[in-house]
């Protein structure tokens, strides 16, 4: 079996909550002989999705190739949470970009969350979105730098969140785990499978043709080949992601696939989704391997965290993450885990998204570091804005500058393990 889905049953969605609520799905043929097409894309996730889609708003003609089902990869299994801003802080930002770039990557964030609502209500995605994200400071020392934060976003960029300090803060989540956090009214969650999938309609009713079950062997310029077909193209664009494997060896020496899991619990009774977060919103703390997590329609605790590298999952996901959630909610340590799965995103050292020109005709977006339900759907747009011939904003984010992982492919994974245990100790202490 192929390494990268040695943890997944292909042509089959993740045994997911997400899957167990999903909207019914459009089935795609997979790509079977010669095919001609404007553009084509790799990947049907947010990026390769929002990018048909606007490709073939502007008139292209667009096919899309998935070596899964859209909506199989990262964006059918992430936590759902729609953040604000970008990766960084913005104190980390200015010094990697400079204050002006820094300025308008911020604000193209916000264009991004923007995009998704519309996306939504545009084409009528039925995806359970709902407003608000709850930061929270799992260590005393980060409060200072929350308030210095909040106070920030509102000068620099006239954008108001709310600071809560302890008691306040344990009003909403009854946790004892944290001793602060900020409220952001901007930030939002929804059900990401559904989504991709609204994402995917949308595409096709366009005009996309979408392939599924045919995994991208070759790119080059003029075109990509599957073991049982070929789309020609005049414009590549990969949209991969976490599961880019070795396609693409220069984008791979600066996007590294992890691992990450999530865990469903049983229906709970409404006082006590109440008392787990009272306000309905989602919540991300401030862990270097985050905690994130947020009640679902039908009243279970989705939590997210902890990590794994290479392509492999633990054997039980379930308890290799209830240990986290019990950690920040006691209280439920006798509550049944339903579901258990997870997923495989990219990272880069700087934790900002990747993108690339791969010659004159092919690009490459991906490496979005956990931040990507809004940024990956930005990145389609503006990927779609650069073959148009529109590339200022795709190429605000080409120019942020990126390192190679050390050690190469071979030896980035034993390295970044010995990185996460060290980070693991600090959130500890």
């Amino acid at each position: 079996m192929n390494l990268l889905y040695a943890n997944d049953v292909r042509g089959t969605d993740a045994p997911s909550w997400y899957a167990a609520t999903a909207v019914a799905r459009i089935d795609h043929p997979r790509l079977e002989g010669d095919h001609r097409a404007d553009i084509a894309i790799v990947g049907g996730g947010y990026t390769g999705l929002s990018a048909a889609l606007h490709l073939a708003q502007r008139g292209y003609s667009v096919a899309l190739a998935d070596a899964q089902r859209v909506g199989w990869g990262a964006s059918g299994r992430n936590g759902g949470q729609v953040g604000s801003g970008q990766r960084l802080d913005p104190e980390e930002m200015d010094h990697l970009v400079g204050r002006d770039a820094s300025d308008r990557l911020w604000h193209l964030a916000e264009e991004a969350k923007v995009l998704v609502r519309d996306l939504i209500n545009h084409h009528e995605i039925d995806c359970d979105y709902r407003p608000g994200i709850i930061h929270a400071a799992h260590r005393a020392r980060y409060i200072q730098a929350m308030k210095d934060e909040v106070t920030h976003l509102e000068e620099r960029h006239g954008y108001e969140t709310t600071f809560l300090p302890r008691d306040a803060l344990q009003e909403i989540i009854a946790s004892p785990a944290y001793h602060a956090g900020v409220i952001d009214p901007g930030g939002a969650h929804l059900h990401p499978l559904n989504y991709a999938l609204g994402l995917a309609k949308a595409a096709s009713n366009a005009g996309v043709r979408i392939f599924e079950q045919s995994e991208v062997t070759t790119v080059t310029e003029t075109g990509i080949t599957t073991a049982h077909g070929r789309i020609a193209a005049d414009h590549i664009i990969l949209a991969c992601n976490g599961y880019l494997g070795n396609l693409m060896p220069e984008v791979a020496a600066r996007v590294m696939p992890i691992n990450n899991f999530i865990i469903a619990t049983t229906p709970l009774d409404t006082d006590v989704a109440t008392r787990v977060i009272a306000n309905d919103m989602a919540v991300a703390d401030t862990k270097f391997v985050v905690n994130y997590y947020r009640l679902s329609a039908d009243r279970r605790l989705l939590f997210g965290g902890r990590e794994s590298y290479g392509y492999r999952f633990p054997r039980d996901i379930k308890s290799f993450v209830r240990k986290a959630m019990i950690e920040i909610y006691p209280q439920l340590s006798d509550t049944p885990i339903d579901y258990g799965w997870g997923g495989t995103l990219a990272i880069t050292m700087n934790r900002m998204p990747h993108f690339e020109r791969l010659g004159k005709n092919v690009l490459s977006c991906s490496g979005y570091s956990g931040h990507g339900v809004a940024m990956a759907t930005m990145a389609g747009a503006l990927a779609a804005e650069a073959v148009a011939g529109q590339a200022e904003r795709f190429d605000l984010l080409r120019t942020i500058p990126h390192a190679r992982f050390p050690g190469g492919v071979a030896l980035r994974w034993p390295l970044l393990v010995l990185a996460m245990v060290w980070y693991s100790m600090r959130d500890r202490l």
